[in-house]
């Protein structure tokens, strides 16, 4: 990530006159410069009794989520990092927003309307969550910031460019995060598209552990998922296409049940997109899933608006230096991804991700938190 936020402050030296002849003329100008980019990125929080959310605006990220246990004692249940320079540094995706497509694009291309757009890839020849300097790694602004009243909120904006990372369109995004009782966050992501036909899934990465970020792996927690099929994938993690039931496999959690009760007939644990089941209401929300960690008692609850959920349970976490200096490691935290289905551009029976001029992309995620003896 230093090379972005390098890159950042060189295009601020350009606009300002630094640059002279294709060099630097004043050192001092740049580091000053260094120094003010740096200073825009800070942690802000929101607190109603003893539930807090804290956020920074590198990413739009969830950095802590203060909740009490069973017996009254307060801890932080998500991963994350105490610094603004880990998180310009972080490769997990802790906390943050992912696009402008969230998940993976096989081959990093896709084909709208009859032009071929190639993006930018960063896992092998395949694009995840947005390329190299997705969402994720930009600096939001800070829209709006209500730490008083019955609904604290902080809303983050971003203005994605035409041809950013590949992707063609000038597009809006804004993020909501605000708590709408003693223990809900609700958040809530809108984009529109200004110019092009783009295609757009975001995402929210949080990895959860509602034993404290700091009480060990996750393979315990009780998890359960509202969904009968989900969507196979190849050797890269690329949907087939096809949606298969879930039913006679590990990724059966329609009960719910210990996260590593199957893990050991997945390589690497649990990384796929679910499709969820629909309510036979008119409501527009979907349950997603339940967790629940009987140590503590903590449960979440987690509903959304979105046809797809990608469950991850950190295979890919290896020694990574966060919060307080704990080291987290392989399981530490989960992830619950509502979101359209992965590699939709290129499957026309998956649901539909494109955004047209004039059109309004929404994502509604509700977490749900309580405590049970």
């Amino acid at each position: 990530m230093a090379r972005v936020y390098l890159s950042l402050c060189f295009v601020a030296l350009v606009a300002i006159g630094f640059i002279v002849n294709g060099s630097v003329a004043d050192e001092d100008k740049k580091n000053e410069c260094d120094k003010n980019n740096s200073e825009e990125v800070k942690f802000y929080e929101l607190k109603k009794g003893d539930f807090s959310v804290k956020f920074t605006n590198w990413g739009a990220t969830i950095v802590s989520v203060f909740l009490p246990d069973k017996d009254g004692k307060v801890d932080d249940v998500v991963l994350g990092y105490d610094s603004v320079d880990d998180y310009k540094n972080d490769t997990t995706y802790f906390g943050s927003v992912v696009g402008r497509v969230a998940n993976r694009i096989g081959g990093a291309q896709f084909t709208l309307d009859g032009t071929h757009y190639k993006l930018v890839a960063n896992e092998k020849s395949n694009m995840l969550h947005g390329g190299p300097k997705g969402f994720s790694d930009v600096i939001w602004k800070v829209k709006t910031y209500e730490n008083e009243g019955p609904t604290p909120k902080i809303v983050f904006s971003y203005h994605s460019t035409d041809g950013e990372e590949g992707f063609p369109g000038d597009l809006d995004v804004t993020v909501s995060y605000s708590l709408t009782s003693e223990k809900e966050l609700s958040v809530k992501m809108k984009a529109k598209a200004r110019n092009k036909a783009t295609p757009v899934n975001l995402a929210q990465h949080s990895y959860w552990n509602l034993g404290g970020h700091s009480s060990g792996d996750i393979l315990s927690q009780e998890v359960q998922i509202f969904a009968s099929s989900y969507t196979p994938v190849d050797d890269q993690l690329i949907p087939t296409g096809k949606i298969e039931t879930v039913e006679g496999t590990p990724y059966d959690f329609l009960q719910p049940h210990a996260i590593g009760s199957s893990i050991d007939k997945l390589p690497g644990g649990y990384d796929i997109n679910y499709v969820l089941d629909k309510d036979d209401s008119s409501k527009t929300m979907r349950k997603v899933a339940i967790v629940h960690d009987k140590k503590s008692g903590r449960v979440m609850e987690l509903l959304a608006d979105q046809p797809g959920v990608q469950y991850y349970t950190g295979g890919q976490i290896k020694e990574v230096t966060g919060k307080g200096g704990f080291v987290y490691k392989k399981h530490a935290g989960l992830c619950l991804e509502t979101q359209a289905f992965p590699d939709s551009v290129n499957h026309p029976n998956f649901p539909n991700t494109i955004v047209y001029p004039g059109e309004k992309y929404k994502h509604h995620m509700l977490y749900k938190f309580s405590t049970k003896s």
